[in-house]
Parts: structure tokens; C-alpha cells; sequence
């Protein structure tokens, strides 16, 4: 029985700033960013959108009625939770309409946990072959205004259908998966941006990818060539180009020309957001699918994923028979080309009036034309609202 990624929806905030504009306002090169960090656009996150609304705002997009009747277990992967106990996935399921008889849950590992869910939700499908799992990787990346970390900001949601006969990709067989405990990257209780040594993560993140996939060829012994395409983790996309020429290096390969090129379509809507933390190799997947013309069915696709901290897992999928006509090119590119800059200024005063605790307060949504909206706290409890 074939198990994987039946549908896949996207969703980000409909406001975004200029990378080259930001880098001006710091005083910084423009292409430290555009090409140093490989980011041309980030999403700007009102304070009327949090991991939840984004989340089922990136669901409401791919479920139909039949897929409401068969998921039995919601799974939301974030580093960006709005409770310290009670998982998002409940608000979620709650606004999407979905039955009752479900399991709810919410599942941490930095940027990895979505894969960690992924994982989980094939182990259920295995068991419980006619229901789907709905995992959605939803986050807002901030490291906090004129910090280091600020260009590789970002946010949105990545929601992943997971089914028995899968539309899109099957899982593969192999996996293989690298644990260690380092500082790298780590948000303490009590804060609401997050602490980061940058350098040291990229060499961690590089060091997990090596590992990984020796122990991955070790396992079936697949060469580089055996495959079409990857797509990683990419807090910027950068990241993931200095992976894909790690690769490149220690493997003899014949088609490196092509795998970059590859490389270039997989992080085509990563540039334009920014950083999804556990959503953003997800999104490099969903932009290699949707955007290349060269894959096709029985097409071998290596996923590298990373959590720091740190975790990183490196697995395989196959490319479905008619995958294209259950993608949804067309809206995601409208999504991503139909919203509105915001000024630098706008841009900072969304992110210090963010919603970072329980304090009662009343949110004007009338700028923010998602479906699914923040509308306040009260008594410590937040407020959705659905149009």
C-alpha cells in the first residue's frame, strides 16, 4: 500500500515588504540579502494572523467534503504555538468544520517537527488504511527588529493531506534520521523572538545533511543520480543552495547543471516569503512540483529536513501518475503575486503590536481580507473569526 501527500495548500499574509528596501533602511548592501541570503520579498504578518489562522487558512484552501468526512487526526507542527498546553490543532479542526471524532494534537521540534508529523501520520494511515491525516506546519518567524536575524523573517503555513493512494507523492521506504544536542538555534520560555548563532547553525545544518544521507545510501544504495530533484529546509534559501553544492561535492554526479537548475524551481516561493520555519521545506516541495516542467511520474525526489537544536532527516518520494491536475499552481501564484507591500514603517508596527500574550485587547480586521482572522483576546482567550 502506497502512503503519502494526497493534497498540498499554502497560505501567507496578503502583505509583504522588499528585501532591498529593508537593507536600505538598515543601512545594508541590498544584495547581503537578495543574493546573500537568496530572499527577495518577506511576508509582513498582521497582528490579525497567528499559526492557527494561517494554518486553517492554508487548509481551507485544499479540503472538500469528502476529506472532512475521512481525517480523523490533525496534527499542527509549529515552533510558534499560542499555548503553552492546549494544541493549536483544536482551534484548527474547530475552524475548518471538522467532525468531532478525531484526535487533535501539536508536535515541537524547531523547524523538523513537521516532518517528525509526517511520519507519525503514515505509522496511522499504515493502521488505518481508509482515513487521512491532515499535518499542517504553521509558523511566524521572528527574531526581532534591526537583529541579525531580521532578513530571514517570515511566515505562513504549509497544510499536507496525508492518505493511503496518494495524488502527489508516495513516501519511500527508507529513511534515515540524526539526533544532537547543540545550541544553535533556541527560543526560551518567556520570549517571543528567538536567539540564534547563525554561523554554527549552518554548519550543523550541513554537517546532519552529510550524515543523513550516507546513512540514507547505506540503506538502499541509491546514488545522487537516481534521483530528479531535492528539496530542503530553507530558513533562506541560501541554506538550502549551499546543501544542494554540499551534495554536489562529495558525490561524483553527471547531471550537477541539472540539480541546481532543479534547486533554482524548488525555492522559486521561498524567496518570495521568507522563513516558514517547520513549513519551509514543504513549501520548497510544493514550489518544485508546481513549477517544474520537467518532472513526471515514478520521479525520485530526495527531502532533507532540519530542526535545530538539532534533528535532521533525510527520506525519499515518489512522484504519483497525474500529480499536476490535484496541484493548485494557479491560486498559490496568485496568492504570492497579489499581495500588497507595506512600508518599512507599516512593516515594524505590525510586528510590535503582534499578539504575544493573554492580555485582553480588540484587533481591527477590516485590513485583512483572509478568510480565517485574529479578533482579539479576551478573559486570556484568543478570538477567531471566520468569514
Amino acid at each position: 500500500m502506497k502512503i503519502g501527500i494526497d493534497k498540498l495548500g499554502f497560505y501567507t499574509s496578503e502583505f509583504y515588504i522588499d528585501m532591498a528596501k529593508l537593507a536600505q533602511a538598515r543601512g545594508e548592501d541590498p544584495n547581503k540579502y537578495l543574493i546573500g541570503l537568496g530572499q527577495e520579498k518577506m511576508a509582513a504578518i498582521p497582528p490579525t494572523q497567528d499559526t492557527v489562522t494561517l494554518a486553517a487558512n492554508a487548509a481551507a484552501g485544499v479540503l472538500d467534503d469528502s476529506d472532512r468526512e475521512q481525517i480523523s487526526f490533525v496534527i499542527l507542527a509549529t515552533e510558534s504555538g499560542i499555548d503553552n498546553s492546549k494544541a493549536g490543532a483544536i482551534y484548527v479542526a474547530d475552524l475548518l468544520g471538522l467532525r468531532k471524532n478525531i484526535r487533535t494534537l501539536e508536535v515541537k521540534q524547531a523547524c523538523y517537527s513537521a516532518t517528525a508529523a509526517l511520519q507519525l501520520a503514515r505509522g496511522y494511515i499504515s493502521l488505518h488504511p481508509t482515513e487521512k491525516v491532515l499535518v499542517i506546519a504553521s509558523d511566524i518567524a521572528r527574531y526581532g527588529l534591526q537583529t541579525k536575524g531580521e532578513p530571514t523573517q517570515g511566515g505562513g503555513a504549509v497544510a499536507i493531506l496525508m492518505s493511503a493512494e496518494p495524488r502527489l507523492v508516495a513516501f519511500d521506504a527508507d529513511s534515515a534520521f540524526y539526533s544532537e544536542n547543540v545550541m544553535d538555534f533556541w527560543r526560551p520560555l518567556g520570549n517571543d523572538t528567538a536567539l540564534v548563532d547563525g554561523h554554527y547553525s549552518t554548519n550543523i545544518y550541513l554537517d546532519l545533511l552529510n550524515k543523513t544521507f550516507q546513512d540514507y545510501q547505506a540503506q538502499n544504495g541509491y546514488q545522487i543520480d537516481d534521483f530528479a530533484g531535492f528539496a530542503f529546509h530553507l530558513p533562506f534559501t541560501k541554506q538550502g543552495k549551499k546543501g544542494m553544492q554540499a551534495l554536489l561535492a562529495a558525490h561524483a554526479s553527471q547531471k550537477a547543471e541539472y540539480f541546481m537548475e532543479m534547486f533554482e524551481v524548488s525555492r522559486q516561493y521561498n524567496k518570495q516569503v521568507g522563513n516558514l520555519y517547520t513549513g519551509s521545506l514543504y513549501l520548497s516541495l510544493l514550489s518544485l512540483l508546481e513549477n517544474s516542467s520537467q518532472l513526471q511520474a515514478g520521479d525520485r525526489l530526495g527531502l532533507y529536513s532540519y530542526g535545530s537544536g538539532a534533528v535532521g532527516e533525510f527520506y525519499s518520494v515518489t512522484v504519483q501518475p497525474g500529480f499536476r491536475k490535484w496541484l493548485q499552481k494557479q491560486e498559490h501564484q496568485q496568492l504570492l503575486n497579489h499581495r500588497q507591500e507595506v512600508t518599512i514603517t507599516t512593516y515594524e508596527k505590525m510586528f510590535t503590536e503582534a499578539v504575544v500574550d493573554g492580555t485582553d485587547r480588540k484587533l481591527d480586521t477590516t485590513a485583512d481580507h483572509a478568510r480565517f482572522v485574529l479578533a482579539g483576546v479576551k478573559d486570556h482567550k484568543r478570538v477567531y473569526l471566520s468569514r
